[in-house]
């Protein structure tokens, strides 16, 4: 038979409800009758039920995450700051996955059900006003990650930053031709992270009296076979960058593809950053601006536990920091290299 809180109450010399406030770490109990409860509860080996624990906190436990794209890196990355946060709250997740807009505004409308979750977390995805009014009408606290709204608590970093970090850095390196690949604006999504890294290198060339020419922006859909095509369309012209930015770590391996299927040398003839610093950037020595993702999981999840128990301690607005990290796919410009 599995102990019971009865059998840990008579044990222990106290009612269920003491039991029960131990069990919920709640702060009204004697310090000397929570020891003795404690070990009771350690000597039998109990645990509680979990839906009698629910019921007694009056919450579900449970904390829903809509992603898009689960299966990304930066994304499992993400994923794995959030649940790690979680696990420590005593909370359960549930994953909800986003691969088209249909998906996503079917997920926004009827996710908001206060007695299934107790709060909600949208990554890199931000609600539109009427999807927040319809989610803060419900009371439940919404919290987002690596996305903008201005009037959402909302854990980011900073992009246009990191945009301007790794242009600085190749113009360090005398490069003065500089191209990007990153993705096309999303239907229905309204991804913003490729579009605020273009930002600051726009900025950051722009300091110095340049700017990136149209044929050496490649823009498509997010994936490594789209930025190989666009990264190769872009070094097969006369007047080629001698160095390109990409949005993601995931487009910079695809840019990596096109300068060895031109057969370029990477960093010789072409320097490459990528965006994110994923596992896979440390393996094939990938110069990027990494971002602390999983971080950026973990504070929104404590973001998002205050909010639960009622508590409004914390900024609207939470930008966590990039850095630059320099491995082997940057070099000095190749000579000579004229001003465009």
């Amino acid at each position: 038979m599995p102990v019971t809180i009865g059998d840990v109450a008579r044990k222990a010399g106290v009612g269920r409800g003491t039991v029960s406030r131990v069990l919920n770490n709640r702060p009204n109990v004697d310090p000397d009758t929570r020891a003795r409860v404690q070990a009771v509860i350690d000597e039998l080996d109990f645990v509680p039920s979990t839906t009698a624990r629910r019921l007694s906190l009056g919450r579900s436990q449970t904390v829903a995450v809509v992603v898009p794209f689960l299966t990304r890196p930066s994304v499992v990355e993400r994923l794995r700051g959030i649940e790690s946060g979680l696990v420590a709250a005593g909370l359960d997740m549930i994953a909800m996955n986003v691969e088209s807009a249909a998906r996503r505004d079917a997920i926004l409308h009827d996710i908001a059900r206060p007695e299934r979750i107790d709060g909600l977390l949208l990554v890199s995805i931000a609600p539109h006003e009427e999807e927040l009014a319809r989610i803060q009408g419900t009371g439940l606290p919404v919290v987002l990650v690596d996305a903008h709204h201005r009037r959402v608590p909302r854990v980011v970093t900073d992009d246009v930053g990191g945009g301007r970090l790794a242009a600085s850095h190749l113009l360090a390196l005398g490069h003065r031709r500089i191209g990007f690949v990153g993705d096309v604006p999303k239907p229905g999504f309204g991804f913003a992270s490729s579009r605020l890294r273009f930002r600051g290198v726009e900025q950051a060339l722009r300091a110095e009296g340049l700017a990136i020419r149209g044929e050496h922006l490649g823009l498509a859909e997010h994936s490594r076979p789209n930025a190989r095509a666009s990264a190769e369309a872009i070094l097969e012209q006369t007047g080629r960058p001698t160095a390109i930015v990409a949005a993601s770590d995931t487009e910079a391996l695809g840019v990596l593809e096109a300068a060895a299927a031109l057969g370029l040398a990477v960093p010789d003839d072409l320097s490459v950053i990528g965006y994110d610093d994923v596992e896979a950037a440390d393996f094939v020595g990938l110069t990027t601006i990494h971002q602390p993702l999983a971080e950026t999981g973990e504070r929104a999840v404590a973001r998002l536990v205050s909010l639960i128990a009622g508590r409004e301690d914390g900024p609207l607005r939470e930008v966590l920091p990039v850095m630059l990290v320099v491995r082997r796919t940057t070099g000095p410009a190749p000579a000579p290299d004229p001003s465009p």
